[in-house]
């Protein structure tokens, strides 16, 4: 099928009155024609995607604790793509990648041999299958009820039930991470290391939908760098129907050691610590409530989209040699050709926000957001995110090791994830949630 006539088809199907779940017919393909979390499993009539056969294994060298080699050293790059060739791969390329592409001459994209080595444990297969049958929206969207661990959509009818996939994809039980975050105005970088930890409620071993409250995860981190924001820490609890229950967050200041509940973080509210470069809802490409946006469902495309991202990963990188004044250095990104749901998210009328309209591309084999192109009230180009994403063989999971946000027109941009001189991710610590009130954050400092 022509793939401009299977978008209009997809998107004609999202515009009908359809219900959530779906049969047992239905979710009987999962683990079938479609893969266990609902992308199509075989590969495309040119041979340029290959079939899903169940994920990736992890090179004989990995050991638990190390930055994760790459599987996929030994390919060679098909093609580069910069702007002296765009136009011929304009059709594959978001629009944000092509304004970044164009005000950058310097700037290119290296396109390697398309591996769909997603995957997550078994229980979070079975979890989705149950989902398929059983998850619903409620609230007007901003909420689900029917599921617990696993994808709740993996059939999806509606652009908003995309995005509930790709809030709440497996990104295991919890984690421990201490990374740096990067800040370049003008072309020079500003570095704050943080000390973070995440406890997920949702996808939690052992949870059923009849156990989750209005909770999805409680984050909180430590800045341990520059010498001027030591100390400085941040705790959130986050609810699954922010609507319904407003996210929380409390902020201890070293200054005078003192934690304060912050009035807002959601939506278009600036993160801390970012000189107004990134706000609450761009970490993770999206996070928080969806109301104020229309979603639409475009349908699917073949898309050039960064994928796993083993070399800008790997361990002892100096940081200046990742980040450069206006981009990342682009010998250390790689790029595939996957395809990914288009979802298209225009912000309601009465509501406001610094991203009017926002296209987001989705993997169809994670559910993990790629990429997205931020607009102003004027549909202006004015943003482009990236999430380079590898696979987490001890969990496993497959998830960003870094994301981006380029300002388009001012030639700022903002980088989270930095972690080559850091120890890795520990996916066994111990968290409950009471590691995550105000009162342990003034315990922590």
């Amino acid at each position: 099928m022509d793939a401009k006539i299977g978008i209009f088809l997809l998107a004609v199907c999202a515009a009908l009155p359809v219900q959530a779940k779906v049969d047992s017919t239905q979710a009987a393909r999962l683990g079938q024609d479609l893969t266990p979390l609902g992308a199509e499993r075989a590969g495309n009539a040119a041979g340029t995607i290959p079939a899903w056969t169940g994920g990736i294994t992890p090179p004989a060298s990995y050991e638990r604790g190390m930055h994760h080699p790459d599987p996929f050293a030994a390919d060679s790059m098909l093609y580069r793509v910069d702007r002296n060739n765009l136009t011929a791969y304009s059709e594959q390329l978001s629009e944000g990648l092509k304004a970044l592409l164009e005000r950058n001459p310097e700037y290119y994209l290296r396109v390697f041999p398309t591996r769909r080595s997603a995957s997550v444990p078994q229980r979070i297969y079975d979890a989705t299958r149950f989902n398929a049958m059983s998850a619903e929206l409620i609230a007007n969207g901003n909420g689900i009820q029917g599921a617990a661990a696993g994808i709740p959509f993996p059939i999806p009818q509606s652009g908003i039930e995309v995005i509930w996939n790709h809030i709440l994809h497996y990104k295991g039980d919890q984690s421990h991470m201490i990374n740096n975050q990067a800040v370049v105005i003008g072309g020079r970088a500003h570095y704050i290391k943080r000390d973070r930890h995440i406890y997920y409620v949702y996808n939690r071993e052992g949870m059923t939908h009849a156990d989750l409250d209005n909770t999805v995860l409680y984050y909180k981190y430590r800045v341990t760098a520059p010498a001027k924001l030591s100390g400085t820490a941040l705790v959130v609890q986050d609810p699954l129907d922010q609507v319904l229950t407003t996210r929380k967050a409390w902020r201890y200041s070293a200054d005078d050691r003192r934690v304060r509940r912050l009035p807002s973080l959601a939506y278009d509210s600036l993160q801390p610590d970012t000189s107004g470069l990134a706000t609450a809802d761009v970490v993770d490409s999206f996070n928080g409530a969806p109301d104020r946006y229309e979603w639409q469902l475009l349908g699917k495309r073949e898309m050039l989209v960064p994928y796993n991202s083993y070399a800008v990963h790997q361990q002892g990188i100096p940081y200046d040699a990742i980040v450069q004044p206006r981009t990342l250095t682009p010998e250390l990104l790689r790029y595939e050709l996957h395809r990914v749901w288009v979802v298209e998210a225009t912000l309601r009328k009465g509501f406001s926000h610094l991203y009017d309209k926002r296209r987001f591309y989705i993997d169809e084999d994670s559910w993990a957001i790629l990429a997205v192109d931020l607009y102003d009230e004027h549909n202006q180009l004015i943003g482009l995110q990236e999430s380079h994403p590898v696979s987490y063989y001890e969990v496993p999971m497959f998830n960003s090791t870094l994301e981006t946000l380029y300002h388009l027109k001012e030639g700022n941009y903002f980088v989270d994830g930095l972690d080559n001189n850091e120890p890795m991710y520990d996916f066994d610590v111990k968290l409950s949630p009471r590691d995550f009130s105000p009162q342990a954050l003034r315990r922590g400092n």
